[in-house]
């Protein structure tokens, strides 16, 4: 019956359907629900999930991430990073304590000489990265991909690299200004 509702209206999802069902008194379980309308409506072959685009394109994908470094007089750092997914390779870095749109533009430009550039970009939606950054890659023929709203898995391996560089270096350390963090993160890369 489950099948049968699914395949009928498309728009319904397995909510809705089970929703109908217990109006006629059948009472069904949400996840027996979920598997017979996935069985039903299975994806097109065409469509790809996160996991198997980032495997099938890794080579062809870098991603960018900002880490926010306080200083020893609590001055807020950031230390930018552009990673290659399928090595896992740090491509660039830099770090200042004004992040802008116009800074990070240009460290993609540097990222990115002589026409050697990703096919794609992966970044989160901060302020930092604005028109300008968006019109390098497009220059630059990369397509910008921004994660989409409350997913830290889209990031996934900047954020894992983050987290490794905090915890592997900055954590034990006491950073005094740009130039220190700079000739830090320059040795543990």
């Amino acid at each position: 019956m489950i099948q049968e509702m699914a395949r009928e209206d498309s728009l319904w999802g397995a909510k809705r359907i089970r929703g109908e069902l217990m109006k006629l008194g059948i009472r069904v379980a949400k996840t027996t629900t979920q598997k017979y309308v996935r069985l039903t409506r299975p994806h097109p072959a065409h469509c790809q999930n996160w996991p198997t685009f980032l495997k099938n394109h890794a080579q062809l994908v870098w991603a960018c991430d900002f880490l926010p470094v306080f200083d020893l007089f609590f001055r807020q750092i950031y230390a930018f990073f552009i990673i290659e997914l399928g090595s896992r390779r740090v491509v660039h870095f830099g770090v200042t304590s004004h992040a802008t749109d116009a800074w990070g533009a240009q460290h993609l430009r540097e990222a990115t000489p002589y026409g050697l550039t990703p096919r794609f970009l992966i970044r989160d939606r901060d302020s930092k990265y604005g028109d300008e950054f968006t019109r390098v890659a497009k220059a630059s023929s990369i397509e910008d991909l921004k994660t989409p709203y409350r997913a830290p898995k889209a990031n996934a391996v900047c954020g894992r690299f983050l987290g490794s560089v905090r915890r592997e270096c900055l954590d034990h350390l006491l950073v005094v200004g740009d130039r220190h963090l700079h000739r830090v993160i320059k040795e543990y890369v």
